[in-house]
């Protein structure tokens, strides 16, 4: 790990560091804000010592609402029509018509482990689907339903991943094993006919891939049943797919498509830091760029963390826990196309090669405090567990001590030093605005993102349908 750089060191990026605010001073957008002070230029100047002028440029993240500016799949261009639909049927619990039980029928949706309130995460350890009741106050109080049997539930075998900020990388889940292009080019013969990774083969992205094959692994896909009963959807289809032909415009791949085009929209573009580095020199506080100084300079988090989401969307072995259980979770092969045992082998278990066991996908770091679970496991509570033990170097799953990544070193801060990386992440990194994604109803009239009547007293629906 790399020390802090000096003040002299520091002071031999200032012309270059001068230029890059001269250049945001003229932008009219940021003729009222404040000019850089001292610590303006520290933060600058270990950023791109850390990464690089053009390193630098890559943390910032497009305007939501320009689309032509957010990263996309050539083959799913995006449309406001088409974000529009995704965004309806992302939160649309009568999407969920294939429950195993009565009492699931039209209850979840793909918000009920992706939600606003959570950070468009599930809010528990263990995302809950099908078979999941009630919601609490930020998703803490979903459980299993009595009605179901154990082995019937759709539950995630790993920490739900956020869908914000999923724009940014190629490929999704925590091993990667969906999307075509990118680091899974050449995986080709790990995409196994009959299980959900074959439908890396239509060439898509793994945003895309991810939602075409989650619409009917987690028991949404729609019907022309579903159509039939809500007339409206085929006219918000029409509207988004209109260079499809009629039989394949009202399909899995298409309602796909439509989540994933609003789902590249969803990013943390109002947190502090984004405002800062806009030329909103006062959006973080002294603290918080205390801590980003820390964060690029003396933890070296830059390494791994870089990019608008902060993650290079690699894979690392860090040895953290697995969730309990993973190893015998049965439905697991059904649900991703691997068993338990192969998803506890993170990315190895998706690729097979040795140098990838137990490394598992870089996650991105913004709203990191609107879940109380972290690790690819959920197994630490609170994010000031793991900082410390990420600054550790330590190993906390023996079999992965052999594959830890050689960027994972032991870092010695001061105490002063890790406070002020925990307000850094805890704060700067914090868009409190996310609601701005959720829409105010569904076509279906249906509570949401859950229907069930635990969440409809949960979340102050009138009545649940």
């Amino acid at each position: 790990m790399s020390d802090m750089k000096s003040l002299p060191q520091l002071m031999n990026t200032t012309a270059v560091l001068a230029v890059v605010l001269l250049l945001a001073a003229c932008n009219p957008s940021n003729s009222v804000n404040p000019e850089p002070v001292g610590k303006d230029f520290q933060v600058l100047a270990t950023m791109i010592d850390a990464l690089g002028q053009q390193g630098y440029a890559n943390l910032h993240m497009p305007d939501p609402h320009q689309l032509s500016m957010i990263p996309q799949d050539a083959a799913n261009p995006l449309t406001s029509d088409k974000v529009n639909l995704g965004r309806m049927l992302f939160h649309e619990t009568a999407l969920g018509m294939d429950a195993a039980e009565e009492s699931g029928m039209g209850t979840f949706s793909c918000a009920s482990c992706h939600h606003a309130a959570a950070g468009f995460q599930a809010g528990v350890q263990q995302g809950l689907g099908d078979g999941g009741v009630g919601f609490g106050v930020r998703g803490e109080g979903r459980h299993i339903s009595p009605d179901y049997d154990p082995l019937d539930i759709d539950r995630q075998p790993m920490r739900t991943p956020t869908a914000m900020n999923g724009a940014f990388t190629p490929v999704t889940l925590w091993n990667g094993q969906f999307g075509a292009n990118g680091p899974n080019a050449g995986t080709e013969a790990n995409w196994t006919e009959g299980t959900p990774i074959a439908v890396n083969y239509l060439g898509y992205s793994g945003l895309e891939t991810q939602a075409i094959a989650g619409l009917t692994v987690h028991r949404m896909a729609p019907d022309a049943e579903f159509f039939e009963h809500m007339p409206a959807y085929t006219a918000l289809f029409d509207a988004a797919f209109p260079d499809f032909a009629e039989d394949q415009r009202y399909s899995v791949e298409t309602a796909g498509l439509a989540i994933a085009a609003y789902e590249r929209t969803i990013m943390a573009s109002e947190s502090p830091f984004q405002q800062w580095l806009r030329g909103e020199h006062t959006a973080m506080t002294e603290q918080q760029k205390d801590g980003a100084i820390v964060f690029f300079g003396a933890a070296n988090c830059g390494t791994c963390h870089n990019g608008p989401g902060l993650t290079d969307g690699g894979f690392h072995a860090l040895g953290m826990p697995d969730m309990p259980g993973i190893e015998v979770l049965d439905a697991s092969e059904e649900t991703y196309g691997l068993s338990g045992a192969d998803l506890a082998l993170g990315r190895g278990g998706f690729t097979g090669e040795e140098g990838d066991k137990h490394a598992f996908k870089t996650p991105q770091l913004y709203n990191l405090k609107d879940s109380k679970f972290y690790g690819h496991g959920g197994t630490f509570y609170n994010l000031e567990d793991v900082i410390r033990y990420k600054l550790s170097g330590e190993c906390g799953k023996p079999e992965a001590e052999s594959f830890l990544s050689a960027d994972y070193q032991a870092v010695e801060l001061t105490e002063q030093q890790e406070r002020d990386l925990y307000y850094f992440l805890a704060d700067a990194l914090y868009d409190g605005s996310l609601d701005r994604y959720v829409p105010s109803s569904v076509l279906s009239g249906n509570c949401f993102p859950n229907n069930d009547v635990q969440s409809g007293i949960d979340l102050g629906c009138s009545e649940p349908g």
